[in-house]
């Protein structure tokens, strides 16, 4: 083999030897420490035994290998008589565990307010969610165990309506009309409502319509 062969085969051997080398290193990145999860379980398994009661438990654990949140690994809890999902997990400035339990009631109870509303007044409606800030509960200084309704607090939340068609001229007029029912109704003093136009496939349709009110 001639010596220009040889270096051109070397180089690509090395060059594919990286390639390996950096998705290797790749997959094992996106892989949990399971010492880690087993940790974070625990942790949380103590954090109920003082914070909540025999109703919740652990199910799961949640890696966020994408940055996503704030945290790196938090735990799964269910309240098995509300059928309540929410996290715990170690606040990223304090390290103390925190807990997204009255977010995630508060954004349950919102959900269920609005839900028939939505459904009989928008059209073509793929999903829609309502966003309250995770540590409102710690925010607040509440207690998990008696939060009471998102309707006694200064909350402030965004809906989002993802709708799986393109923008109309009238969606302004059907999203004021629902701004004015939330606060005609007094479920909401406050709040930020968005119209996403994206369909089942995830293609953006056309740009965001949002109101802060």
């Amino acid at each position: 083999m001639k010596k220009p062969v040889i270096i051109i085969v070397s180089i690509l051997g090395i060059l594919l030897l990286g390639i390996m080398i950096l998705v290797i290193s790749f997959y094992i990145g996106m892989m949990p420490d399971s010492d880690k999860e087993e940790m974070i379980r625990n942790d949380a398994e103590e954090y109920i035994n003082h914070t909540f009661n025999d109703n919740f438990e652990v199910y799961d654990t949640l890696y966020d290998n994408m940055g996503n949140f704030e945290f790196e690994y938090a735990a799964k809890v269910r309240d098995k008589v509300h059928k309540i999902d929410f996290l715990i997990y170690h606040d990223s400035e304090t390290s103390e565990l925190v807990d997204t339990y009255v977010a995630d009631k508060w954004i349950k109870e919102l959900e269920n307010d609005i839900h028939p509303y939505i459904n009989e007044n928008f059209e073509k409606i793929n999903e829609f969610h309502v966003y309250i800030d995770d540590e409102i509960g710690q925010d607040l200084k509440l207690s998990p165990m008696d939060s009471g309704s998102y309707k006694e607090y200064p909350v402030s939340p965004i809906i989002r309506i993802t709708l799986s068609r393109e923008k109309r001229s009238q969606d302004d007029i059907a999203a004021d009309t629902f701004i004015s029912y939330i606060k005609s109704e007094e479920i909401l003093e406050h709040g930020t409502v968005i119209l996403a136009y994206i369909d089942a496939k995830g293609v953006i349709l056309d740009d965001e319509w949002s109101r802060k009110f």
